[in-house]
Parts: structure tokens; C-alpha cells; sequence
């Protein structure tokens, strides 16, 4: 997505404030930002129908519900043209919770999360490799996550001139 000149401090700042708390209400950021609850809403709305904000997400810590297994897999394709096929048919795996087209050793960098090692060796053995176009996986266990945090646009942002 290209730079959008329309996106102001304002926006940056409601940005910085939801990404803090997604809970805020407009009003509560209104106040703090210094305009009204339906501007925030108003810019909002501009925002998504602009492609930044993509919609909002309820966060889980999955090893409190018994998901104790966090892993990323290195993908080799056959081929890297197979990549949209092949995404397309993780998409369909619900423990791959996100992944990366990317450069270096791998043609594709995976997250995914399952219940205990069985749980993984199945998500491994029965559904990924089985994947027309992946030739092979390399499979890493995350110990601890100790950081997962969204870029702090407002950091940098040099304050209105108004």
C-alpha cells in the first residue's frame, strides 16, 4: 500500500491510543486527544475504508485453555511459484496461525500453535507435509514469547503545528 498523504497526527495519535487499549472508548480517546467521540469514529471509519485498520481482535493466551505448543516452521517449496497454492491450503489448517512469503533459506515462515508435542507431530505429519508444493519443513519450539507488540506509530510522530 502506497503513503496515503490523508492520514494526520490525529489518526496516528487515536492509532497509538487503541493500540494501547483496543477497549477505549471513542470518547475516552476524544478526551485525551482533545476532539469528539464522532470525530474519532468518523476517522475511524476513513481509516478502514482505507485499508489500515483491518478490523480489531481478541487476544488469547492459548496456554491458559491447554494450547502449550508454539512453534514456527521453515517451509521449502518445490517451487516458490507454488506459494499462493500452498498458502491457500494452510489457510485451511486452523493450529497455522499466521505466515510469511519470505527471502533466505525458507520460501515460507509459519506460526503455529497446538495442544502438546502429540498434538504437534499429528499438526505436522497429517496436515502440513502433507501439502502439495512443500518439499520440506524445519520445525522450531518457542520456549517463551516474552514480546508481541504493534509498531508504536505515535512514538516519532513530531506534534501538530496547529
Amino acid at each position: 500500500m502506497e503513503k496515503n498523504l490523508e492520514i494526520d497526527n490525529i489518526d496516528l495519535k487515536i492509532l497509538t491510543l487503541l493500540m494501547e487499549d483496543a477497549n477505549m472508548a471513542y470518547t475516552e480517546i476524544g478526551k485525551r486527544i482533545f476532539v469528539s467521540g464522532g470525530t474519532v469514529h468518523v476517522r475511524m471509519k476513513k481509516m478502514e475504508q482505507m485499508g489500515i485498520v483491518r478490523g480489531s481482535q481478541l487476544v488469547i493466551d492459548h496456554t491458559k485453555l491447554g494450547w502449550d505448543i508454539s512453534g514456527f516452521l521453515g517451509i521449502y517449496l518445490d517451487k516458490s511459484s507454488l506459494y499462493e497454492e500452498v498458502a491457500i491450503e494452510l489457510l485451511k489448517i486452523p493450529e497455522v496461525v499466521n505466515i510469511h512469503y519470505t527471502t533466505g533459506i525458507y520460501s515460507i515462515f509459519a506460526k503455529i500453535v497446538c495442544r502438546d508435542t502429540q498434538h504437534l507431530r499429528e499438526v505436522l505429519h497429517d496436515k502440513i507435509q502433507k501439502v502439495g508444493g512443500i518439499q520440506r519443513t524445519e520445525t522450531f519450539i518457542s520456549l517463551e514469547e516474552r514480546i508481541s507488540r504493534p509498531i508504536p506509530f505515535g512514538v516519532n510522530v513530531p506534534p501538530d503545528k496547529d
